[in-house]
């Protein structure tokens, strides 16, 4: 049942009608008053009956008080004492759960009534009633009521709230504010709108805390605060005064007053002037939420709520009463009793779904799951997948699926099967789980199979993405087998093939594949598997593939496929053979020694450039083949290496000089040999050739002598730059010589300074104590005995004697020297020091 009018912004309360109870009472009867407590409600009606309900509006217990209109039921802050008027005088006090019980009946209507919020403390036996005026009674010590006027003469008291020491009324005139502590008047607020009836449209009070009233009136809204007055500023003034801190106007005629935090709820009469007849009408009341400030207000939200007989209702047949515990608003109608409640996370997710707004409310569960209630985040979920379907977003339905079905196999199972019927498994297959869950096989297989019949790249994709135990391998390799009979050269089948029989192990026949393919990934498999027993008569088939990869592999796995056996496999393809034995040869000049002189003919064949390094290199390869295969194919570079490697250099020579013609290789290849005879050879052979001369002049110089040369040059022939080769020479003479007087003096600098260097080592004190021995008898080097003379002599080598101890020195070679230096032949040490005593 809708309660109120809808609109696209969520609403900030949501409403109930209070039912049981409250239904069979309105329709007999009509409510006229109500009064609300934590713990249960009070209801007046108009044939003078109070009723009182618990919170779900079941009748708990019913007071016959008069046969006409209850006009206002008041109750203390425990609950246990309620105060009752009505339109005929009469005035009812009385405790709830005791006997206590006022009665008093007046001769006008009584309209209002407010028992002591403390009303159950024996010192606060007090309540205001009024009709006309406004009367307080007090019980007295002798446990009589003595009753005295607070204010009258301004018409009908028409509404007052009773908090703590202060009690508000308002009369035709305005509101006043009666402090009950010090017997003071404190404040009179007049209305504004003075040609409102105040009987039509009475004055709604509400305190909102111990010192903030909250008036409406009319269209007026005005928050007062009563404050304390300065001690300096009471003189004949009451201590408390009345500040009015917001006041504006409303659109509405204000039925009722309620406040919620720090903003108000208001329940509005409404008029509207009919579009047909141009007559005002009676609306639906409506309860807003407004934010107050200074000089006006900000509408938070705002609703009609449709109350039954809302056609025939007044301005004042409304009321608006409140539960400050639970923020529980009750709206006040003759036919109807309407509850309004903040909404909570679970009404929240209900608008939100309501309004199709599916991944906000899965979002607002989830942050507050604690809280909700009525609603479950799978089931939102769940509802979130299916709307997602309906409007044909199936990638999105199926990303979601990861997050709302999580773990649970079971639904995951029933969601694939819902994908299948609507022709969407492609849609749901990126988001399966893989692993915690994992799915029964049939689900996995289903999926491949749709991609099977439709898309083989996607099944490609599936099948290197999902770990092969997911499903029956036996079952999809059957199944592609079958499609390659209708495309037996489909690549990315044929791929897929391998793939599916690496999973199952059967790697002969995946490598088979591979190597068809010329896939790259056919040397992992081999790594990854140790499959080189299957590759053994599969090896030009890898060369052909990838010559450079295939090597590195063979050569790196020698163990496993023997140097022999792979170059018998490629007897037939000497250009692959080659290549292997000469990366072989690259890392072990030693390991292949029985294929070099094979490796000669493949390097004359397949890459010449290659060759002579090899020649060079080698220490197994037959010289004599080698001649004869490079002097076979003119191979002039190479044959001259192995004349002069063989020792016959005269013949190298001669054929750098007639075949290459190239007098610097000629001078670089005597250089190297650093024969005499050679050099003569050249001379000979070059004499007689001038660019021959000018090369011998520009380089012989530091070898040969260059007279030599010279003298045999034919008086009269033309000598291309002979000028620079003679300045040349010269010029290299000049440097030889500026070289070697250099050397000669630092030769001298170095021998002066190490002599001056030794001469001052020799003449630092050498230290002689109890320690040190005589090398020749090897006893201490001083006596025992101080007072006794003693003779030592010290070399500079260090070596201690006792004199006694060295022979005497010859007339021939008067100098003595260290027997044990001049013994060893590293030179003798004459005596530095001698000591006597």
């Amino acid at each position: 049942m809708v309660l109120f009018e809808e609109s696209e912004e969520e609403p900030k309360l949501k409403y109930e009608r209070l039912s049981n109870g409250v239904t069979e009472i309105l329709q007999k009867d009509a409510a006229s008053c109500m009064t609300v407590h934590d713990k249960f409600l009070a209801l007046g009606t108009h044939y003078g009956k109070v009723y009182l309900l618990d919170v779900q509006g079941n009748i708990t217990q019913k007071f016959d008080v008069s046969p006409v209109k209850i006009n206002q039921i008041s109750l203390d802050e425990s609950g246990e004492h309620m105060g009752v008027c009505s339109e005929d005088g009469k005035l009812q006090v009385f405790g709830l759960y005791s006997g206590e019980e006022f009665h008093e009946t007046f001769d006008c209507p009584i309209k209002i009534v407010a028992v002591h919020p403390q009303f159950v403390r024996s010192s606060c036996k007090q309540f205001v009633t009024g009709g006309k005026k406004l009367l307080l009674f007090e019980r007295t010590w002798m446990n009589r009521w003595k009753s005295s006027v607070l204010h009258e003469g301004e018409g009908n008291i028409r509404s007052v709230k009773w908090r703590g020491h202060l009690i508000a009324w308002a009369n035709n005139m305005g509101v006043k504010i009666f402090d009950i502590t010090s017997k003071q008047r404190i404040t009179n607020v007049p209305r504004d709108d003075i040609s409102l009836r105040p009987d039509m449209y009475p004055c709604s009070l509400c305190w909102k805390d111990a010192v903030t009233l909250i008036i409406g009136w009319g269209t007026s809204i005005k928050i007062c605060s009563v404050k304390e007055r300065h001690a300096s500023e009471m003189r004949d003034l009451p201590s408390r005064y009345v500040e009015i801190v917001s006041q504006f106007e409303t659109e509405f005629y204000i039925s009722g007053l309620a406040p919620l935090c720090d903003q108000l709820v208001v329940l509005s009469y409404v008029k509207e002037v009919s579009e047909k007849t141009e007559r005002e009408y009676c609306a639906r009341p409506r309860l807003d939420i407004i934010q107050p400030l200074p000089e006006t207000c900000e509408e938070i939200s705002s609703d009609a709520l449709t109350v039954r007989g809302f056609q025939e209702n007044e301005c004042r047949d409304y009321h608006l009463e409140y539960s400050e515990g639970e923020s529980l608003f009750y709206v006040v109608s003759p036919r109807d009793v309407v509850v309004a409640k903040e909404r909570d996370q679970d009404d929240h997710i209900d608008w939100l779904l309501e309004k199709k707004k599916y991944e906000e409310a899965l979002m607002a569960a989830e942050i507050s799951h604690r809280n909700i209630k009525r609603h479950k985040i799978l089931e939102i979920g769940l509802a979130y997948v299916n709307h997602l379907v309906e409007r044909g977003e199936y990638d999105m339905a199926a990303r979601k699926c990861q997050k709302i079905l999580g773990k649970n196999a079971s639904l995951w199972e029933y969601e694939v099967y819902k994908f299948k019927e609507i022709g969407q498994l492609k849609a749901i297959s990126p988001y399966l789980p893989r692993g915690d869950p994992v799915l029964k096989p049939l689900i996995y297989e289903m999926i491949l199979h749709e991609f099977l019949e439709s898309d083989y790249e996607g099944f490609a994709t599936l099948i290197r993405e999902w770990p092969g135990d997911l499903y029956n391998n036996s079952v999809i390799v059957q199944a592609v087998r079958d499609h390659l009979k209708k495309d037996s050269q489909n690549k990315t089948l044929l791929k897929t093939l391998a793939e599916l029989y690496t999973y199952d192990k059967n790697y002969g026949n995946a490598l088979e594949i591979y190597l068809t393919l010329r896939h790259k990934d056919v040397f992992q498999l081999i790594h990854k598997h140790n499959l080189f027993s299957s590759i053994k008569d599969k090896i030009v088939l890898l060369m052909d593939f990838d010559s450079e990869k295939a090597v590195d592999m063979l050569l790196d796995n020698e163990d496993k496929i023997s140097i022999k056996k792979v170059v018998e496999e490629l007897e037939d393809r000497p250009e692959l053979q080659h290549v292997y034995l000469h990366k072989l040869f690259k890392r072990d000049h030693h390991k292949g020694q029985r294929y070099h002189e094979k490796q000669i003919s493949l390097y004359a064949e397949y890459d010449r450039p290659n060759l002579l390094p090899f020649l060079r290199d080698s220490t197994h390869c037959p010289l004599e083949k080698a001649l004869e295969i490079c002097q076979q194919r003119n191979f002039v570079e190479e044959t001259v290496y192995l004349l002069s490697r063989m020792g016959n250099s005269r013949s190298a020579l001669k054929m750098i000089m007639e075949e290459l013609h190239d007098v610097d290789k000629a001078i670089e290849f005597a250089k190297e040999q650093d024969d005499g005879e050679l050099w003569e050879d050249l001379i000979l052979y070059s004499i007689d050739k001038p660019p021959f001369i000018t090369g011998l002049l520009n380089n012989i110089g530091t070898h040969v002598d260059p007279i030599l040369l010279i003298h045999r040059i034919k008086e009269g022939m033309e000598i291309p730059n002979l000028r620079d080769s003679l300045v040349k020479i010269l010029q290299d003479y000049n440097l030889q010589i500026l070289l070697r007087e250099g050397c000669k003096k630092i030769l001298v600098a170095d021998s002066l300074s190490l002599l001056k260097k030794m001469h001052r080592t020799q003449m630092k004190g050498v230290l002689v104590d109890e320690e040190n021995i005589c090398e020749s008898c090897l006893s201490p080097i001083l006596p025992t005995d101080a007072a006794k003379p003693f003779s030592v002599v010290v070399f500079h080598c260090r070596h201690m004697f006792h004199k006694e101890c060295l022979p005497m020195p010859s007339l021939n070679a008067p100098a003595q020297y260290c027997n044990i230096c001049s013994a060893k032949n590293r030179g003798p040490g004459s005596a530095i020091l001698e000591m006597k005593k």
